[in-house]
């Protein structure tokens, strides 16, 4: 009886771990975001430059200070794809990282088929926004857009341990 007993506490234990374990990652460190009008979709004419504000509505966001790359945003817009990237930078083979479920408004398969099938564009928005993150910016034909965190080449090389070289800032203290 008593194995079966200490069976029974190791399922229960597991069952409540795994279950706190889903909801840290999924719910437990996001926030909405505050809108700020005006400032909260920016792109970049171009890398060295400031970023531009564009006409947008319907401004949705969340964020997490446990990672750089959980931002992601939703928003409409009456600007093309088009005219945007004859103004600001556009970006290839972008690859939208995936939301919590409960942020229904981004669904990073369909921004990515979207930007696969060329009815979406990718455009940078800021460089380092936190060190080696940018900041990705997509819209598609019909106005919908999307925003979310990226990691650079130079994010990747110090995320990865990889020797960062002459061409990355050098990493901030405590990274």
């Amino acid at each position: 009886m008593t194995g079966k007993l200490i069976a029974l506490v190791i399922l229960i234990l597991a069952a409540a771990g795994g279950g706190a374990m889903y909801y840290l990652q999924v719910y437990a460190y996001y926030y909405d975001v505050e809108a700020q009008p005006g400032r909260d979709v920016m792109l970049l004419a171009d890398v060295a430059g400031d970023p531009a504000p564009i006409a947008y509505s319907d401004f949705r966001a969340i964020d997490a200070d446990s990672s750089p790359i959980r931002y992601r945003a939703c928003f409409a817009t009456t600007e093309s794809p088009e005219d945007l990237a004859a103004r600001f930078v556009t970006l290839d083979e972008q690859v939208p990282r995936t939301a919590p479920g409960w942020f229904d408004c981004f669904d990073a398969e369909d921004i990515g088929a979207e930007l696969k099938a060329g009815t979406a564009t990718a455009y940078l928005s800021a460089k380092n926004i936190e060190y080696g993150v940018d900041r990705v910016v997509a819209v598609t034909g019909d106005g919908r857009g999307y925003v979310w965190h990226e990691l650079n080449n130079c994010g990747k090389k110090a995320y990865d341990g990889t020797v960062v070289g002459e061409e990355c800032p050098p990493v901030p203290a405590g990274n």
